[in-house]
């Protein structure tokens, strides 16, 4: 296990301590950390703290992480659709219903399964289940994505995530028609009620979704949705917060669906970064997957 220390500077004062050691702690989630402050290996000045602790000038605060537990995920020769690759960075296209990395009760059928099947110089900061994982997208989200190949190339993409400095540019279709372009700027934070779901909290991290309007239907609009923030499920609350939730998304839309789809209609289409080796900017581009061009041949239909 590995015991770190840190003193709050003034600048921190009245910071949650979760957030605090999530920023500390750039490797690490921060449900990771609260989880941790939940185990009671984290103490402020001595004393257990909960993760909404405000922390105060000059506490010392203690984390002691505990060393990866020693599980073994096996390769797995699952088809990926490669969009770029060097010695650095693996850029794949996801397709919707697979599962980015291997959690606790699901070791198989993931991106990191295949991963490991394709590779096996993949980046070891994230531990034996996120090998090379530098961000997510969800299951049922279809798209680019970029996997490290080695800690250097980790470290420098999770700094650009970090200062929200990737491009990253969705497609999502909405219900409902919306009128004109815009930009949502609300924090985001776990659900008061139903803790599997993120919702719009005022104490809650900061989340900005710009959107356009790429073309109207007959009840729904395409939009193309770049994020400034990268938290998790950011497009489809924040659309459902203005009242344009995502078309088949079960968890955030409406309970009775026009078609029958496997989940949302939210497609990264585009993801731009400053490659870790060269320092020049490189972008990548994926074409609408099938499921999500027969709904819009369907809507376009419906206009004639």
């Amino acid at each position: 296990m590995e015991i770190k220390s840190f003193i709050a500077d003034g600048i921190f004062e009245d910071m949650r301590l979760d957030i605090f050691l999530t920023q500390c702690i750039d490797e690490k989630s921060r449900s990771y950390i609260q989880q941790l402050i939940s185990n009671k290996m984290v103490s402020v000045n001595g004393n257990v703290k909960k993760s909404n602790y405000k922390l105060r000038k000059n506490d010392i605060i203690k984390i002691t992480i505990p060393d990866p537990v020693g599980l073994n995920i096996e390769p797995e020769d699952i088809k990926l659709d490669i969009v770029y690759e060097d010695s650095d960075v693996i850029v794949v296209n996801k397709p919707q219903g697979m599962v980015v990395h291997p959690a606790p009760g699901l070791y198989s059928g993931t991106l990191v399964n295949a991963l490991l099947n394709h590779c096996k110089d993949l980046s070891g900061i994230n531990g034996v289940m996120r090998p090379g994982i530098v961000h997510r997208i969800d299951k049922d989200t279809s798209g680019v994505l970029v996997v490290a190949k080695n800690d250097n190339a980790h470290n420098k993409l999770a700094y650009q995530f970090k200062e929200h400095s990737i491009i990253r540019e969705y497609v999502a279709l909405t219900e409902g028609i919306i009128k004109e372009d815009g930009t949502v700027d609300a924090p985001l934070g776990r659900h008061p009620v139903d803790r599997i779901k993120m919702a719009v909290v005022s104490d809650g991290r900061r989340a900005v979704t710009h959107y356009n309007i790429l073309n109207k239907f007959k009840n729904n609009t395409l939009l193309k949705c770049v994020l400034e923030t990268g938290r998790t499920h950011q497009i489809r609350v924040h659309m459902t917060y203005i009242g344009h939730p995502l078309v088949g998304d079960h968890v955030y839309g409406y309970k009775k669906q026009k078609f029958k789809l496997e989940g949302q209609m939210l497609h990264a289409k585009k993801l731009g970064f400053i490659h870790p080796s060269s320092g020049k900017y490189v972008e990548f581009e994926t074409d609408l997957p099938p499921y999500f061009k027969r709904i819009l041949n369907i809507l376009k239909s419906e206009l004639k």
